[in-house]
């Protein structure tokens, strides 16, 4: 499985239920990776996109301990055992990480890869990753040009996992 998520220099990515910047660029790239892909959250986040529905032209799969839970058109998993099941019936190239902070740590460890988008400054946030940079298991193996939004300045960096 691949994480995928944009993050400030505090590794902040979000705040109150939002993201914490709104960058079109990073939007396509999000769309691009993850169009006609496996995209995996948790609760919130699924709550979180337009109108509390699952991205179109995926197949969206959630990650929550209630047990009572039933989305039309979407799989719900009520442990990471039940959900690393789930994906065996997918190539890992095709699994996509969205979120939240809960979802991206508990999960960041089976992700063979990372999609990181940098984003220089940061603000006020209440959810976090763990700093990717500071995991000796991942490596950065490729960063693009700075991109530049309104003043704000990012980058699209990969990484592999080299435990996996």
């Amino acid at each position: 499985m691949i994480t995928i998520v944009a993050v400030d220099e505090k590794f902040g990515i979000g705040c109150e239920g939002d993201l914490l910047y709104s960058i079109p660029l990073d939007m396509q790239y999000f769309k691009d990776k993850t169009m006609g892909k496996v995209v995996v959250m948790g609760y919130a986040t699924l709550l979180s996109l337009p109108n509390s529905k699952p991205l179109k032209n995926r197949t969206n799969i959630v990650l929550t301990k209630n047990k009572e839970l039933k989305i039309e058109g979407v799989i719900v998993c009520h442990s990471i055992d039940e959900l690393l099941e789930e994906l065996k019936k997918y190539n890992k190239e095709d699994v996509f990480v969205i979120g939240g902070g809960q979802v991206y740590s508990q999960l960041l460890p089976y992700s063979h890869k990372a999609y990181i988008t940098k984003i220089k400054g940061s603000k006020f946030a209440d959810t976090y990753i763990p700093n990717i940079d500071k995991l000796e298991y991942f490596k950065l193996i490729n960063t693009s040009e700075e991109y530049e939004h309104e003043g704000l300045k990012f980058t699209f960096n990969e990484y592999i996992n080299t435990n996996l």
